[in-house]
């Protein structure tokens, strides 16, 4: 049997912790989807993660995403032209780092998710260019959960007005929400966090903000994904545990 990869093994390691991970929040490994965040990967080990079977892919820095995406859907394309079986049925990009308003039209094409919606007026600009385009964006809303006045994302209290107020945008589909938990305080601090996305999610389940496409919590991270797993995650975002780098790297950078 051939060796395996060193990132063939770091991904079956990461699979394998998933897998108990819901087996401890009694839920199913079918309900958390691994998106692989490409910021410290090298071009051949994004290209390797693909014929690995990892089809979700998480970029925080847009004009990055932008060369990338292109190269990327490129050699995914050859590849699935000519056999391509351990190939993910599809390849989705996730901008998950802070956007700017200026910075909404090149990627609205190459993205299939957008997590990191913070303010109406970059709600608006998306649900405006998605319009023009004639298409329906899927996003997440990022809650400030830990309120750390050095990261991004809506404040508690205004998140759920701010949530009705993008599901009435007609280009823009809320989908869920998305934090980070503090790289400080451990996993009392991240699950903290967590837990309070969550409950935010839970009520606006309650005022039936979304419908029935509010269903994603996009939390965690490589040093904390199993305990958002444990408190309701259904996207973590994992960078450094399968590339290398620092846990730092997977947080959002700004443009």
């Amino acid at each position: 049997m051939a060796k395996k990869s060193p990132l063939a093994e770091k991904l079956d390691e990461v699979r394998d912790r998933i897998a108990k991970a819901c087996a401890k929040a009694k839920r199913d490994v079918s309900e958390v989807t691994l998106i692989a965040v490409t910021k410290t990967a090298a071009p051949e080990q994004i290209r390797e993660i693909l014929q690995l079977g990892v089809g979700d892919l998480g970029e925080s820095r847009v004009q990055v995403l932008q060369q990338r995406a292109v190269q990327v859907n490129e050699f995914y394309a050859r590849q699935k032209a000519h056999d391509g079986e351990n190939l993910p049925a599809k390849l989705r990009w996730h901008m998950i780092g802070h956007l700017q308003r200026n910075k909404v039209k090149p990627i609205l094409p190459l993205v299939s998710v957008i997590h990191s919606i913070d303010s109406l007026r970059l709600a608006e600009e998306i649900d405006q260019h998605a319009a023009k385009a004639n298409k329906k964006v899927p996003v997440l809303m990022q809650v400030n959960a830990s309120e750390e006045s050095s990261k991004f994302g809506v404040a508690v209290g205004a998140s759920v007005h701010l949530a009705e107020q993008i599901d009435s945008m007609e280009n823009v589909q809320l989908i869920g929400l998305m934090t980070m938990a503090p790289l400080e305080g451990g996993d009392e601090a991240a699950r903290r966090t967590f837990l309070r996305t969550r409950e935010i999610f839970e009520e606006m389940k309650w005022h039936k903000i979304g419908g029935t496409g509010l269903k994603h919590l996009s939390m965690g991270m490589s040093n904390d994904f199993e305990t958002a797993i444990e408190e309701g995650a259904t996207m973590i975002r994992v960078g450094t545990l399968l590339f290398g780098g620092k846990v730092a790297d997977e947080e959002m950078s700004e443009e």
